[in-house]
């Protein structure tokens, strides 16, 4: 039976660009993984991995326009927008390229040995090696920083991790033109092209994550998908790490004071964040809290004028656009759930912005109203109006985890003005165990790129307490060793008493630059 056909399609019309690919059989699958696993050797050297990484940030910006070409043409997401998530791409690279050269990473520590101590210490050594194969399954919403070239393969490789990427079907030609990037970049330094594997099907995904040489995965999609490959993760013989991000529904906090001290200010912005990338953020805030009262009005008010001056957009494939539409029309059905801006279809491809309100007391009980706290990928969001406090913590108590949660404040109460109780203090308090980033007076879209950044948050945001954006990201794909009492002779130049390498490391409790 010949392998199903890969066909990059326009969301615009929902027709067919061209055959790219076929999908992977199980055997495509293996040899994939297996010649990425031969190719580990060939990453050792941090210097060629560094190098690497700078050349393939290069040279996407040498393929920028037609890249950004061709992943507008299957995700519609448009010229300027693809444009900057490329420049953030090739950033990445750049930064974990750096972060290789400086070497902290490895977490270099040396304990000479100590016979008075209790009990006694021998000589011990300590850093991190890579895991081995990667399997990354890449983003629909982000065809460059979520997908072949992004946060999960750039940290993976600098780790000096092979990869195999599980391409996503909405946009299979921007992906194979990307990895021919990355494995010319990769040619360059005499590395085989073997170190950037490309598979496409949704058989293959599984079969990937269940191939006995791939030594751990990351992921970014859906809570039902997501989910499966996880529990198949932890199903194999020999179990492995998977990271991934699933679902979020970023809840957003306004009190009382700061609708009333700045509403309309509040409620344009969250129209703007809410429908960037027509609502396909992974942190579009998907609820917010807002009050009963003048303020809050208000806050509505802008937050209308601010959606009725929004086009109606394109979503990345028919299917989400269909359980979209589904999605608000459920929503919106359920009682005392109103759409004062109904989102929905436009026309046979399109959809439209809008909001729901709710009373907040519904959301602190359980009953019908639970799937106003699910996430509903698109150009919606939920205004949850509440009367006092009281009904903000029963809400908030009810939530799942979740990579952003943000709260807006007076400016009194972000100066914890006695005045105001310790307000902020204690809504800080009830956010932070709910996700992995709390923000003040911001919008959670936007994810920079950044030592402390953290893209993560507890389930079903991700599988683990990691992030996929930012230097410690390189951490989900390394494990320590120790060596004991081992000949100088025998141990790995980073271990070396004389340090050869200059690293960062920490020798008998004092740390060294």
């Amino acid at each position: 039976m010949a392998a199903a056909p890969v066909w990059s399609v326009d969301p615009r019309t929902g027709k067919r660009r061209a055959q790219v690919a076929a999908e992977a059989t199980a055997q495509d699958v293996d040899q994939a993984v297996t010649a990425a696993h031969a190719a580990r050797a060939a990453l050792a050297d941090r210097t060629v991995r560094a190098a690497f990484l700078r050349t393939a940030a290069d040279l996407l910006d040498a393929a920028q326009d037609d890249l950004v070409a061709t992943a507008d043409a299957e995700t519609a997401l448009g010229a300027a927008r693809l444009t900057g998530e490329l420049a953030r791409t090739r950033y990445q690279l750049r930064a974990f390229a750096d972060l290789v050269d400086e070497g902290a990473y490895l977490g270099v520590v040396i304990d000479h040995p100590d016979s008075a101590a209790t009990p006694p210490v021998p000589d011990l050594r300590r850093y991190k090696i890579p895991l081995g194969v990667v399997a990354v399954y890449a983003a629909s919403n982000f065809p460059f920083a979520f997908s072949v070239p992004g946060g999960d393969t750039a940290s993976a490789l600098a780790a000096g991790c092979p990869v195999v990427v599980k391409v996503h079907p909405d946009h299979p030609d921007t992906s194979e033109r990307v990895a021919a990037v990355l494995r010319a970049a990769a040619g360059r330094h005499g590395l085989p092209e073997a170190v950037v594997g490309l598979v496409h099907g949704f058989d293959a995904g599984v079969d990937l994550v269940r191939h006995p040489l791939v030594a751990a995965a990351g992921f970014t999609g859906s809570v039902r998908g997501g989910r499966a490959l996880f529990d198949a993760a932890a199903a194999r013989p020999v179990p492995i790490p998977f990271h991934g991000e699933l679902g979020s529904l970023n809840p957003v906090v306004v009190t009382e004071a700061a609708a009333a001290e700045r509403g309309e200010q509040i409620g344009t912005g969250l129209a703007g964040s809410m429908t960037l990338g027509t609502g396909q953020f992974c942190v579009k805030p998907g609820l917010v809290l807002a009050p009963e009262g003048a303020g809050g009005d208000r806050l509505l008010k802008s937050l209308t004028e601010g959606l009725g001056a929004t086009d109606a957009g394109v979503l990345l494939d028919h299917r989400m656009r269909d359980n979209f539409v589904a999605g608000v029309v459920e929503r919106a059905q359920l009682p005392d759930v109103s759409a004062p801006v109904a989102p929905g279809a436009a026309d046979e491809h399109t959809v439209t912005a809008g909001f729901l309100t709710v009373p907040a007391a519904r959301l602190a009980a359980e009953g019908a109203h639970d799937l106003l706290l699910e996430e509903c990928f698109g150009p919606v969001t939920v205004v949850a109006r509440y009367a006092d406090e009281a009904e903000i913590s029963a809400v908030l108590a009810r939530l799942p985890g979740n990579l952003t949660a943000t709260v807006h404040l007076s400016a009194e109460e972000a100066a914890g003005d006695p005045a105001t109780d310790g307000r902020g203090t204690r809504l800080l308090a009830e956010l932070t165990p709910l996700a992995g980033r709390v923000l003040v007076d911001g919008w959670p879209t936007g994810v920079a790129v950044a030592p402390a950044q953290q893209h993560g948050g507890p389930y079903p945001a991700t599988t683990s307490t990691s992030t996929s954006v930012g230097g410690t990201a390189i951490e989900r794909w390394l494990r320590p060793v120790a060596y004991q009492n081992t000949p100088e002779a025998l141990l790995p130049p980073e271990l070396h008493d004389a340090n050869p390498l200059g690293l960062p490391r920490r020798c008998d409790g004092r740390l060294e630059h």
